[in-house]
């Protein structure tokens, strides 16, 4: 199993620059973001939270098609179907390898475009901490999208169309969670925890739903 998490995390970071791309995507969404909406820094300050959010929402989405694809193209798909161990762990670890090589990349830079928004230390502090926990539920829903386009040779579109409406409860409950940690007396806890939850529901449901799709795929 480390072995396994350690070969998809050099393969992430690797194949095609997917986590430099997905870094560079983010940056460049936020820090265009005060250009277009001018100097106001009350408002770049009031929307910054969920800029960051959408900017790693759609940042997550770019690498997604890659999940399985280097299996599939090298044949070791069909060796994964086969083993012993259960499909379901080793798609969640394919999956933990993926948010670290892709996602953790995003949480590390928040606090870096919280500043280009003109976000204080609690709410940069609160958008990181909401990122580090909701993110992993963004590519645990990817995995069934990525495991239904693995055939598709270009599957990339397919995927973000498949996985973007399923990610948007993930974003409102984080943008609530962040706002509530900044704004008073909106209670911080309720949507913080509903987030985490997400993240619970779409470990369990994500890897099994991808798996299945995985095996039906093969035959």
């Amino acid at each position: 199993m480390t072995a396994l998490f350690l070969r998809d995390l050099k393969l992430s970071i690797r194949a095609g620059g997917g986590a430099l791309i997905g870094v560079l995507f983010f940056l460049t969404v936020v820090a265009v973001i005060p250009f277009g909406v001018g100097p106001d820094l009350k408002l770049l300050s009031r929307i910054g939270p969920a800029i960051v959010w959408i900017g790693a929402l759609l940042a997550a989405l770019l690498g997604l098609d890659r999940l399985f694809q280097a299996e599939r193209d090298d044949g070791s798909l069909d060796l994964m179907l086969m083993q012993e161990t259960p499909l379901v762990l080793t798609v969640l670890l394919k999956c933990f390898a993926h948010w670290t090589a892709t996602s953790l990349p995003l949480v590390i830079a928040s606090p870096l475009l919280g500043l280009f928004m003109n976000m204080d230390e609690t709410a940069i502090g609160a958008t990181m901490l909401t990122l580090f926990v909701g993110s992993p539920a963004i590519t645990f829903i990817g995995a069934v999208g990525a495991a239904v386009a693995v055939a598709l040779p270009r599957g990339g579109l397919l995927v973000s169309i498949l996985v973007l409406p399923l990610t948007i409860p993930v974003l409102i409950f984080g943008v609530s969670a962040t706002y509530a940690a900044v704004e008073e007396p909106a209670p911080f806890l309720p949507p913080f925890l509903i987030l985490i939850a997400l993240t619970l529901f779409f470990a369990v449901i994500g890897p099994a739903a991808a798996a299945l799709a995985l095996r039906y795929t093969a035959d």
